[in-house]
């Protein structure tokens, strides 16, 4: 079998790359794998397979499971309402501040949680700024209701959906937009008849993200939402209440939110598994 002008040289690269791996970088290289991967190694191999049924199938562990893929997929509905429209307006738009609006929006990604639900109590408490005015004229409390789990979910996970529909429309090609404009249509209804269909791929990459970190989501749904199994428990703070009383349960529960990870790892694999 001869080999063609074009296949030796491409081997002999991918060979060469292989060869000329120094070890400094090597060494540490792997011991940075191993260090991601050793943590979940050992939840597998300290998972009690026996007993797990047992525990996964409890009242408890499927009240939180409920709660939270109810609360995870409100935080993301919620998302999507007012994401979509923040991302278009930050990508196709200028406006004096565009920057600092962007700064803002990637704030909840640097910023820890637990100091976000306490931000979340003073705007919506009851003696919050906006949450007092909701309180007494309309009578609606916010914290340590479910609804304040889909609002702290909601805080923490649409700056990842807002980031990935932004990358995506300004990959898109701006001119099918311009051309619905001279065929007559208005600039929502281009958005909704031209970008939209366009961008859908992105947006359901970004609200896949987005619900796997609402769904594990654990600071600022105990600072703002508290605690309170039924109401406002869900599966990251059942697995911390566990830890303290059953570390099996824990463990168990960590299995699930692993699992889940796993798949949504896997729904995103040509985003976030490929080298290009």
């Amino acid at each position: 079998m001869t080999e063609t002008l074009e296949s030796r040289p491409r081997r002999d690269r991918r060979r060469g790359r292989t060869r000329s791996v120094p070890i400094p970088l090597l060494v540490p290289a792997l011991v940075g794998l191993a260090f991601l991967l050793l943590p979940l190694i050992a939840l597998l191999v300290r998972a009690p397979w026996r007993s797990l049924p047992e525990q996964l199938t409890s009242v408890e562990v499927w009240e939180a499971l409920r709660l939270s893929l109810l609360c995870a997929t409100a935080a993301t509905g919620l998302s999507l309402v007012i994401g979509v429209p923040l991302a278009w307006l930050l990508a196709r738009t200028r406006f004096p501040g565009r920057g600092f609006v962007r700064a803002l929006v990637t704030l909840p990604l640097v910023l820890p949680p637990v100091v976000g639900g306490v931000a979340l109590l003073l705007a919506f408490g009851r003696n919050g700024v906006i949450g007092q005015w909701l309180d007494s004229w309309f009578g609606i409390t916010l914290p340590f209701t479910t609804t304040g789990v889909v609002l702290a979910e909601t805080f923490v996970a649409m700056p990842f959906l807002v980031i990935s529909v932004e990358g995506t429309l300004r990959a898109a090609d701006p001119r099918y937009e311009e051309a619905a404009g001279t065929l007559g249509a208005s600039r929502f209804t281009a958005f909704r008849r031209v970008t939209l269909p366009l961008i859908a791929p992105g947006i359901a990459a970004g609200a896949v993200l987005a619900w796997a970190r609402a769904l594990g989501e654990f600071g600022a749904t105990i600072t703002f939402a508290g605690n309170f199994p039924g109401r406002t428990q869900t599966m990251p703070l059942a697995v911390y209440l566990a830890l303290q009383n059953d570390p099996a349960a824990a463990i168990a529960l960590s299995l699930v939110l692993l699992a889940v990870s796993i798949a949504v790892l896997a729904a995103l694999r040509d985003r976030w598994m490929t080298a290009s």
